[in-house]
């Protein structure tokens, strides 16, 4: 379990005189009052860590208490997400909720889902690309998608994650899109995008469905090729790569994304000075930088849309994982 403060760097009555001040920013009667517990469900030097850090930081100048992220890890993200749900729902234990939690109920591991939670705001969301080897003789996502529909059943390999991990979820979600068994394309289990693109480049498999920030080491080295992604809409970092509906007129998308949120039954008020003050977060320079600077794709929903995104990603996961034979 790992703390971070910075008390000793703003001191409560200056850093609330600091947040009063800035615009948009509304204040629940005395909230808060004392230190806030941010869950993040895992580990330490992870995107979500990072990411949780990084709003923790900048919440505690608006707020004027610190927010202290803990990592709370096991269970494949069911530690941290029911750390969360099952909190006091006072807004003094919030965290940061990840896809997964649109998985794991269907995979027999936990029965929460996105209703146990109060949403306060999307802040991040990264999709999927489609990258090959800079060897392979495809010079375009439609050059691939032929490939693949005329290849046999198994003769094409494809790698970026465990079995069952949302980018395995990312290429069975394509394949039925356009047509095909979502084992049409064989796939590679991997500890993640890292050695999959080491076995793309090496010629263990012939496709990584990562995301883009993940494959740009190989594809900077120009040892790999990213084709498209499977975003809803163009990278900001990756303009140049073409989503699937554009380029091959695929209707499908797939974003990992994670966002704020408290236990359900939060006070109204605590609930909407914290969504106010994330959405101020995500606007702030220095979450912008720090987000860019690592490559990871910047994406903000308020409370309701999230809500709302978040029930549509159950429904939509749900039915991929029951046609990948992934669901209990």
């Amino acid at each position: 379990m790992t703390n971070i403060s910075r008390r000793g760097l703003l001191g409560g009555a200056a850093a609330l005189g600091a947040a009063s001040a800035l615009p948009g920013v509304a204040f629940g009667a005395d909230y808060p009052s004392r230190p806030v517990q941010v869950i993040v469900p895992w580990g330490a030097g992870g995107g979500t860590d990072a990411t949780g850090r990084i709003i923790a930081s900048i919440l505690e100048k608006q707020l004027g208490q610190p927010f202290n992220v803990v990592n709370r890890t096991g269970g494949s993200g069911v530690v941290g997400h029911s750390a969360i749900a099952n909190a006091k729902p006072d807004g003094y234990t919030i965290g940061l909720i990840t896809v997964e939690i649109t998985m794991m109920h269907y995979a027999g591991l936990t029965d929460l889902t996105p209703a146990n939670y109060t949403p306060l705001g999307m802040v991040n969301a990264d999709s999927p690309g489609v990258t090959v080897s800079a060897k392979a003789p495809y010079k375009n996502i439609k050059d691939l998608a032929d490939a693949i529909k005329s290849s046999k059943p198994g003769a094409l390999k494809a790698s970026g994650t465990g079995q069952g991990g949302i980018w395995h979820l990312a290429l069975i979600g394509w394949l039925r899109a356009m047509g095909l068994e979502a084992n049409h394309v064989t796939w590679v289990p991997s500890e993640g995008a890292a050695p999959a693109m080491q076995d793309l480049v090496a010629g263990g498999v012939d496709i990584v469905t990562a995301s883009l920030p993940e494959a740009r080491a190989m594809t900077d080295a120009g040892r790999a090729v990213s084709l498209a992604t499977m975003g809803s809409a163009r990278e900001g970092l990756f303009p140049d790569l073409p989503t699937l509906k554009e380029s091959i007129g695929v209707e499908y998308s797939l974003e990992t994304w994670r966002g704020l949120a408290g236990p359900k039954g939060m006070p109204t008020d605590v609930a909407a000075t914290l969504e106010e003050a994330v959405a101020a977060v995500y606007n702030s320079s220095d979450y912008q930088e720090f987000m860019k600077g690592r490559g990871f794709g910047l994406r903000y929903m308020d409370a309701s849309a999230y809500g709302t995104f978040m029930e549509r990603a159950d429904k939509s996961m749900g039915e991929t994982m029951k046609a990948a034979g992934l669901a209990r």
